[in-house]
């Protein structure tokens, strides 16, 4: 059986993300990457799938090491070891506490990917395409916007209350709404983006 993983027609060095698919022993992750990136509903960006690999890669990395294996615990030392809003010493105390436990964190990290290097992957060695589905394209767009927007929402209701919690902003009960207003410096209109999806048009192109 031929190994998806490796595409015989582009001889030559072996792409990092199929290496490490195999080092790691993470194959099945090479046919959820496709899926995700492929699929109409939901599809998930080159960055998404690489952060969703580098997170795989650590929590392979953890298991390995002996650690036990808690829901979320490899998602949230991924975020202290790359997120650019984490201190230098909460980043420290991670990477201390990976390394008692046997994890060579940085080597491990040298090994985390980018977007780019999973669309060769993809592309170069899985073949696969993303080709849309026919349909409404403004429905789909839609959705996407209201994806954006439920994740701004999230990070900033995560933010706003960790503020609170540390005593810098004094606040009751922080419920965070992110509304996305378009708006046309040519007749002064303004809409919520949903809204002018809707109309399909702003007041001073409605007649032309």
């Amino acid at each position: 059986m031929s190994d998806p993983d490796r595409n015989s027609s582009k001889p030559g060095r072996e792409s990092k993300v199929a290496r490490l698919l195999r080092e790691y022993e993470l194959q099945s992750l090479g046919e959820e990457l496709e899926h995700l990136w492929t699929r109409d509903e939901d599809r998930w960006s080159l960055r998404e799938l690489a952060a969703h690999f580098n997170r795989e890669l650590l929590r392979a990395a953890i298991r390995e090491a002996g650690m036990a294996d808690l829901d979320g615990e490899a998602a949230n030392y991924y975020r202290l070891l790359t997120d650019e809003d984490v201190t230098p010493g909460d980043r420290v105390a991670a990477t201390r506490r990976l390394e008692r436990a046997g994890v060579d964190v940085g080597p491990l990290r040298d090994e985390f990917v980018s977007y780019q290097a999973v669309r060769t992957y993809l592309k170069g060695y899985r073949n696969a395409e993303y080709e849309r589905a026919e349909g409404n394209r403004v429905s789909q767009e839609a959705e996407s916007i209201q994806r954006f927007s439920a994740r701004t929402e999230a990070i900033v209701q995560d933010k706003i209350t960790r503020l609170q919690r540390q005593g810098h902003v004094a606040v009751g009960a922080p419920s965070v709404a992110v509304q996305v207003r378009v708006y046309c410096s040519e007749c002064n209109s303004q809409y919520p983006v949903n809204d002018l999806l809707d109309r399909g048009h702003c007041n001073c192109t409605a007649t032309k």
